[in-house]
């Protein structure tokens, strides 16, 4: 199974890894038994399964339900749940009690905190309290009004620094890993250089420890036109729909079901199989 260890142990072999989100549980069986070593339950579900328009609306009873399906399908893989909107800015106390919610009820290893700050000290609280934290600057989604759009950050001296002392001070305070979103692949690599903890990239180029993607973005499976840093591996959408399509289609001129999908009322079974009858109309669900 993936620690925080093992993942700082990457950082030190140059070792370079790959993250995914999950936020259910056949995704995350199928991710962790193809050996993704880190699956994140982020926040992104909120865009990607619950249909909002930002992550802002997602709730920590939606994450810690989600959480709970991700950690009964994985089980190698190191898990970190997203702390969303409004469920650590209002105190110290409220960071605690909703991280430890993560842990104990979502089954999650580590949290996930954007920004930098004020966050610095909660990351510290946390990581004192034995739950580990993976910082995450740059393009910050849940700053997105106050950043005026999902925009590239660190484009300015002045962001590239501010960056860069932000990741300093959350390793300080124990920080096992920072996701860099949305920056420029240069104050990327910099900022890489300087820790001695990983970093793991989305939109921000090669030069980090670990690269990122949205599990649906991956797969192709959201439509229309992906940012710039989506490499789409499969085309699901596509393949979803015209399943779907035929689906129609046989139903509709009774090609499904065949023989070979229907139970028979004798003692043989509907195509031919010699199997003891109770496996022959045995009914089974579920991914197993």
């Amino acid at each position: 199974m993936t620690t925080v260890l093992d993942v700082q142990r990457f950082k030190e072999e140059g070792r370079r890894f790959a993250v995914l989100t999950a936020y259910d549980y056949l995704s995350a069986k199928i991710l962790d038994e193809a050996g993704i070593p880190v699956l994140l339950v982020g926040d992104s579900l909120g865009m990607v399964m619950l249909g909002y328009p930002t992550t802002l609306p997602v709730t920590v009873d939606e994450m810690i339900h989600h959480a709970k399906a991700v950690a009964r399908g994985a089980h190698q893989a190191l898990l970190v749940g997203d702390m969303p909107f409004m469920s650590y800015h209002a105190s110290v106390e409220q960071a605690i009690t909703t991280a430890g919610r993560f842990i104990q009820e979502g089954g999650m290893h580590a949290v996930k905190l954007e920004g930098g700050g004020r966050v610095v000290e909660i990351t510290r609280r946390l990581t004192e309290m034995g739950i580990p934290v993976m910082g995450h600057l740059g393009l910050t989604p849940q700053f997105v009004h106050q950043m005026g759009g999902f925009k590239v950050q660190g484009k300015s001296d002045k962001q590239a620094a501010r960056i860069l002392a932000d990741a300093k001070e959350l390793e300080q305070a124990g920080a096992f890993g920072i996701v860099l979103e949305g920056v420029p692949s240069e104050v990327a690599t910099s900022v890489s250089k300087a820790l001695r903890i990983p970093t793991i990239g989305i939109g921000a180029g090669a030069g980090t420890d670990g690269q990122v993607l949205v599990f649906h973005d991956m797969l192709g499976i959201t439509t229309g036109k992906a940012p710039k840093f989506v490499k789409r591996y499969a085309n699901l959408a596509a393949e979803i729909a015209g399943a779907a399509q035929r689906y129609i289609e046989e139903v509709g001129d009774g090609t499904f079901p065949g023989p070979e999908h229907s139970y028979s009322a004798g003692s043989g079974s509907s195509n031919g199989s010699t199997a003891p009858a109770t496996q022959r109309d045995e009914v089974k669900y579920g991914a197993g």
